[in-house]
């Protein structure tokens, strides 16, 4: 009896060795598995990432550009059609205002005049102006008082608004150059009665009479003109209108 209880305890503790055996190889072969899992999983994921930008943000899907489909780095406002290039618009604007001082204008009246010539609506308010030519609301007041009182640019007020937009009309520009004939008559007449005053025999009196005569020879021809660059004019907006 002795020796089967022995026997007996004997084989229960192989039994529990066994168990404890077979339990630690199935905890291996999990952690295998598991290991085996993981690494395919990396290695799909590298796979994946390699076709992957490396400046695309988290989360980005995979094919798509940043920012969406048809936004390339072409695609800026610069390179759009009918926008304007205002950096060399603003240039324009110095140079035609430093051709006009050239000429004999105000300084800031030439810069305003150029920059309402620039615009496409030809017509700007006074802050669109100041904001344009970075000058301040007194130095738009003054500029355009001058070019108002020499008739090159016109004052019209914005329909349910207290504001003013300074404009410039074709025609109006045309006329501003012929309107100089006022001046003309004006130098003539009194270049006449100086050499009247001097005497036309004398050699001032006789220079005189020439500028007078030249300054007349002047006002017809600028009439003469501006009568040929109307019907010019004309022509052009009638083949203009015969091609729509």
């Amino acid at each position: 009896m002795t020796e089967l209880k022995a026997a007996a305890g004997s084989g229960a503790e192989s039994g529990a060795e066994q168990g404890a055996v077979g339990a630690a190889a199935g905890g291996a072969r999990q952690a295998t598995e598991r290991s085996a899992a993981g690494a395919v999983e990396h290695q799909l994921a590298e796979l994946v990432n390699a076709g992957r930008p490396a400046d695309r943000g988290a989360g980005q899907p995979l094919g798509e550009p940043r920012g969406g489909w048809g936004e390339g780095a072409g695609s800026s406002e610069a390179e759009a059609p009918g926008r304007r290039d205002e950096d060399a618009v603003s240039r324009f604007v110095e140079r035609f205002a430093a051709e006009l001082v050239e000429a004999g204008v105000q300084r800031m009246a030439s810069r305003v005049f150029a920059a309402l010539l620039a615009s496409d609506t030809g017509s700007l308010t006074s802050v669109e102006l100041g904001d344009q030519l970075q000058i301040s609301p007194a130095a738009v007041s003054g500029a355009i008082r001058y070019l108002s009182q020499v008739h090159m640019v016109g004052r019209e007020r914005e329909p349910g608004s207290r504001r003013d937009r300074y404009q410039v009309h074709t025609e109006q520009w045309y006329e501003t150059i012929t309107r100089r004939d006022q001046v003309l008559s004006r130098w003539e007449l009194t270049l006449r009665d100086g050499a009247d005053a001097l005497g036309r025999d004398t050699p001032a009196g006789e220079r005189m009479a020439e500028t007078a005569d030249f300054f007349e020879y002047l006002q017809g021809e600028m009439l003469v003109i501006m009568d040929r660059w109307r019907e010019r004019q004309s022509a052009r907006r009638e083949g203009r209108t015969g091609e729509s």
